[in-house]
């Protein structure tokens, strides 16, 4: 069973290249450099989301490969290819300087005249795809480090997780999100939660561990906060929304969620999950 991998070491924490991971703007760049296409209906991927790769393996010969999403967490991400041979592993580490990459495709050449195109074609483009990551990888991590941030408040009470409906663009007016905001200069991304919810929602609130990945936005990088309310704070009232929801773990799939929300469906629903 044929492996190739590659090693990179990259200056950024494991959130942080975990969320480039799940860019598929980063894919698609990684894979025009030599030549294929990507393309999927989401640009943030979370798991159970499909990936589709045209690779070209000769001159009029293309074929295109369906990836499923198994996992994507600040450990890595995990993909198979949809009723076929090709495993995706993605193994991040934290390491002194930044992140460890340990990036491997790993899957079996059916047949002698598959083991000869093995030979012949796979290899070589899959070299060559690894590659191009690492590179494209490097180059993203030290954008999204210059990038503004952008905070999201994942607020629980009795089980429930409380969202919002959007006023505002036209373009995401009626979806539902994350209250928050972009952090200030010299704020703490704790501090922005705050002043965020104080000032959208009247409420007092306390930020209690980051959530998920970083997610890379247009213009700049999102990322979520879980959060608890205050004792004494008052009730979250719409202040800038349209309306406001706490809905419960079974609820979320329903929800018509921004993208980049939708992206941390799964790190919401383990934080809703009932502990022992």
């Amino acid at each position: 069973m044929p492996v190739l991998r590659s090693t990179t070491l990259i200056v950024a924490e494991p959130r942080t290249v975990a969320g480039l991971l799940r860019d598929v703007h980063v894919a698609r760049a990684a894979l025009e450099r030599v030549g294929q296409q990507v393309d999927a209906d989401v640009r943030l991927l979370s798991p159970g989301d499909e990936i589709r790769v045209t690779a070209r393996l000769a001159p009029g010969v293309r074929r295109t490969v369906r990836l499923a999403v198994d996992t994507i967490t600040a450990a890595g991400m995990t993909a198979t290819q949809v009723a076929g041979p090709l495993r995706q592993n993605v193994t991040l580490t934290a390491a002194g300087a930044g992140t460890l990459v340990l990036d491997e495709c790993v899957w079996k050449a059916p047949g002698l005249l598959g083991r000869a195109a093995d030979v012949v074609v796979l290899r070589g483009l899959v070299t060559r795809l690894l590659a191009a990551r690492s590179a494209v990888l490097v180059a993203r991590a030290a954008a999204l480090a210059a990038s503004p941030v952008v905070v999201a408040t994942a607020l629980v009470r009795d089980g429930r997780l409380f969202v919002a409906q959007r006023t505002r663009p036209p373009s995401l007016a009626g979806r539902w999100e994350l209250p928050g905001g972009r952090v200030e200069a010299g704020e703490s991304e704790v501090d922005a939660i705050a002043r965020e919810c104080r000032e959208e929602l009247g409420a007092t609130v306390r930020a209690t561990g980051r959530l998920g990945t970083d997610l890379p936005l247009d213009d700049g990088v999102l990322r979520v906060h879980a959060a608890e309310l205050v004792a004494g704070s008052a009730e979250p009232q719409a202040l800038e929304h349209a309306a406001l929801r706490w809905v419960g773990p079974d609820e979320l799939a329903g929800v018509d969620w921004v993208d980049a929300d939708r992206a941390v469906l799964a790190d919401l629903r383990e934080l809703l999950r009932p502990t022992a």
